[in-house]
């Protein structure tokens, strides 16, 4: 077996080496997950109820360890990466009321009783990206073990160490080490064995539309579930009626959080044209004042890029002649750093309608609310975006018409446990968190039950 050196982004120094698993241990792993999946399905929905809230007790005892490895692997600030490892544990809580809440229906018919039931699919295979490796997870893991699942996951090469101690973790409190098996590795031979092997009933995959598309492409073969939540390039609509000021401070922080790299960025800000000179004015100092700098610093708003590839994409977006308005500022010496960066280009530059996936935002001039609505849904993307506006009518005509999951009005929110998210057109199918995501890893039984006559 091969193995992936991890590099702390922040510094260019290694972390460790990270053994590469490949088709055998795959298909070893699935096997084992086969046999524990039964065993979990077979437990009172009160015992896999206290043992999710084991799993989230023993998370809650070690944030500031797996903050400490996101900062190291990642290079997200330490604030956000014990925010990241909070949120494992309150991902892990919410769904422990799970297996506890999987009724079925009775639904009235002729002749006797008709009931349904919600069984567990079997072992689900998630695939999580580089950008939020614990956070994005756990919205996979623990909707599916609530609802009876085995779960089978492979992190994304450069970052895997969160997930990987997430797996010890789960042992440590108890769970079935089967039961949840973390399995680093190559996308084409670890992913892409998930996608092929016929016990793995269902995928989850966050990462690029690219390679999402290949993963339904090759799941349709085996007429495999799917869920996919792919790119991003959500607008950020400003309009004339709103609070400028606190819309332009609020601004970059809504597209350089994690240093750009999200697929819910506002990577295009809109802002209506008689407005647009004063936003500008006012969103120059908002940048400047992003604290871009030591991951491992209280004070640091912004990290590095992830590695030195992502970077080198990144910087393809801005060369030597590119619109540049203004530009924060970051660290130099050793280190994957992009400063904040500000554009102001054409309509029709791929700056406007590519995803970046760094800390690089285009601003626009629109004329009127139809011109924003359509400039707003020009792209094959929908996932996120914000509406700025103090008038309640325009807020939820705009939200309605913009084709995007994920929708907030003066504010910059996209993702809560406790509320569905997910994209339109080509940021995904199907959807994650919320009530209903155990749901999505079950299917449904329908029971007739004759009845003689009385």
């Amino acid at each position: 077996m091969s193995t992936s050196t991890v590099i702390n982004p922040a510094t260019e120094d290694v972390v460790g080496d990270v053994e590469l698993l490949d088709v055998d241990a795959v298909d070893d792993a699935v096997a084992r997950a086969v046999v524990a999946q039964r065993r979990w399905a077979r437990l009172a929905p009160a015992e896999r109820a206290g043992a999710l809230r084991a799993f989230a007790a023993v998370v809650d005892a070690h944030i500031g360890e797996l903050a400490a490895l996101e900062v190291a692997n990642s290079g997200h600030p330490i604030g956000q990466a014990e925010w990241e490892a909070g949120h494992v544990r309150d991902v892990l809580t919410y769904y422990a009321a799970g297996p506890e809440r999987l009724i079925g229906q009775q639904i009235p018919v002729a002749g006797g009783i008709d009931i349904t039931f919600n069984e567990p699919l079997g072992v689900v295979g998630i695939i999580t990206p580089w950008n939020f490796p614990m956070t994005i997870a756990s919205w996979g893991f623990a909707p599916a073990l609530a609802a009876g699942n085995a779960v089978v996951l492979k992190p994304a090469e450069w970052t895997p160490l969160t997930s990987l101690r997430l797996a010890e973790l789960a042992v440590a409190a108890g769970l079935d080490p089967d039961l949840f098996q973390v399995l680093p590795g190559a996308g084409p031979v670890v992913g892409m064995r998930f996608v092929t092997h016929p016990q793995v009933r269902k995928i989850v995959f966050t990462g690029s539309t690219a390679v999402g598309t290949r993963v339904m492409a090759d799941a349709a073969a085996q007429v495999k579930r799917v869920t996919l939540e792919l790119g991003g390039k959500s607008a950020n609509i400003v309009f004339d009626d709103c609070d400028l000021e606190r819309a332009a401070a609020t601004a970059p922080y809504g597209v350089f959080d994690n240093a750009g790299q999200d697929c819910c960025a506002r990577s295009r800000i809109l802002v209506q044209r008689n407005v647009y000179d004063r936003f500008m004015e006012l969103l120059e100092p908002a940048v400047a004042g992003v604290k871009v700098g030591d991951p491992t610093s209280r004070d640091t708003e912004m990290g590095p890029l992830v590695s030195r590839k992502h970077w080198e994409s990144v910087r393809g977006y801005v060369p030597e002649d590119a619109p540049v308005a203004f530009r924060g500022s970051a660290p130099s010496g050793p280190g994957f750093w992009f400063p904040p960066t500000v554009l102001t280009p054409q309509r029709t530059d791929r700056t406007v309608t590519e995803e970046i996936f760094g800390p690089v935002v285009t601003v626009l001039a629109f004329e009127d609310e139809a011109d924003a609505i359509s400039l707003a849904n020009d792209t094959s993307y929908g996932l996120s975006g914000s509406i700025w506006t103090e008038n309640v009518s325009r807020a939820l005509r705009v939200s309605r018409a913009v084709e995007a999951g994920n929708l907030s009005v003066n504010s910059h929110s996209s993702v809560r446990y406790s509320t569905p998210f997910g994209g339109f057109k080509q940021s995904g199918l199907g959807r994650e968190l919320g009530p209903d995501a155990p749901l999505h890893f079950t299917e449904t039984k329908n029971l007739f039950i004759a009845m003689g006559e009385i």
